[in-house]
């Protein structure tokens, strides 16, 4: 018999070039535990994530920043798809709180740096780069976190460490946070999610 708590069916929300989301679909097309992106959602008409989602042949919901705050519009999404865990990917806006409330402790992010350097408000992407290599930081990584009512707050679940070298720029610390993002985000996630 199934547990009330297994995830199978995942929600990527993303709001920019999807490769993070890509990563996630392929990955647990192949794994055998179980778990599928269901639907990505997306509030940026114009996203790539959008391609690479239909590409794919996975759903794709483009929503408005008030239908994503709308508890009918996004609750009817998220049911229609049957959703289990929320994954953010990229994803530039808040979760509102009946999302959290809906979903306790299957709403999570990555962020591009480890928490807490260079995270909150507008630290998201090439900003979070940048302030890495201005702080001269000798490491950086990715955090995979639960999401909260607090920007980057959540409980942590993992991290994963890169070197930085002295003379990194911007586009060699994403390059790196690319390549851990591809290695380890599918996994932190089936390790923590699967057989839930």
């Amino acid at each position: 018999m199934e547990s009330a708590n297994t995830i199978r069916n995942i929600a990527v929300f993303a709001s920019g070039n999807g490769s993070n989301a890509q990563n996630l679909i392929e990955y647990f097309r192949q794994a055998d535990c179980g778990m599928q992106v269901a639907v990505v959602v997306t509030n940026q008409p114009d996203a790539g994530v959008i391609e690479r989602a239909r590409h794919l042949q996975v759903p794709v919901e483009i929503m408005t920043r008030e239908s994503i705050n709308d508890p009918d519009s996004m609750l009817a999404i998220t049911d229609r798809h049957s959703v289990d865990l929320i994954v953010l990917a990229g994803f530039l806006l808040m979760i509102p709180s009946f999302l959290l409330n809906r979903y306790p402790g299957r709403i999570v992010n990555i962020h591009p740096s480890l928490l807490p350097r260079h995270g909150g408000k507008g630290m998201y992407g090439r900003h979070v780069h940048e302030a890495v290599v201005a702080a001269r930081d000798t490491e950086t990584g990715i955090t995979v976190h639960y999401v909260s009512d607090i920007c980057d707050g959540g409980r942590i679940i993992a991290q994963e460490r890169i070197a930085v070298d002295a003379d990194d720029t911007p586009d060699d610390v994403e390059r790196k946070i690319h390549r851990l993002e591809r290695q380890h985000f599918a996994r932190i996630l089936r390790e923590t999610f699967a057989g839930r």
